[in-house]
Parts: C-alpha cells; sequence; structure tokens
C-alpha cells in the first residue's frame, strides 16, 4: 500500500480517538467510538490484516458500542425510577 494512504487513515484514527475522548456524553461517545472502530478495521486493512479488520469491525464497531448504549441507558432508566421514588 502507498504510504500516503497509511498516513491519511493513522490521521483519521488519530481524529476519531480525539473526538471520542472530547466528548462528555456517554451516549455520544459510543457512537464516536463506533465510527474509530470502523477507522481501525480500515487501517488493519490497510496494513495488511484482514482478519484483523474484520474482527475489529465485529467487535469495535458494532458490540463494543452497543453494550455502552445499553449500560448508559439502564443507568439512565434507573436513575429516573430513583427519582420518582423521593
Amino acid at each position: 500500500m502507498s504510504d500516503a494512504v497509511i498516513v491519511v487513515v493513522l490521521l483519521l484514527v488519530a481524529a476519531s480517538a480525539t473526538a471520542a475522548v472530547a466528548q462528555r456524553d456517554p451516549a455520544r461517545q459510543a457512537l464516536v467510538l463506533s465510527v474509530l472502530g470502523v477507522v481501525l478495521a480500515a487501517l488493519f486493512t490497510v496494513l495488511q490484516a484482514p482478519d484483523v479488520g474484520l474482527s475489529q469491525l465485529a467487535v469495535g464497531s458494532a458490540l463494543t458500542p452497543l453494550l455502552i448504549m445499553l449500560s448508559v441507558r439502564k443507568v439512565r432508566r434507573r436513575g429516573r425510577t430513583e427519582e420518582e421514588r423521593k
């Protein structure tokens, strides 16, 4: 692969990781984390590791953000029910 493509994908990884850290809302963090997973999968594919890229695509861009979103939803729901009890 061309070095320019690798540099561009690395810059996208750095930008999306910075964006994930900069988010304050956990739901938005999960969405940006999903984008980071897709960009990392592209990086692994560019670096000629397609099996790792497919694994990253499944886990990093789908399962992990889904689990975070479900956890955030449960915590927010639990917080609302505790407020209603008061």
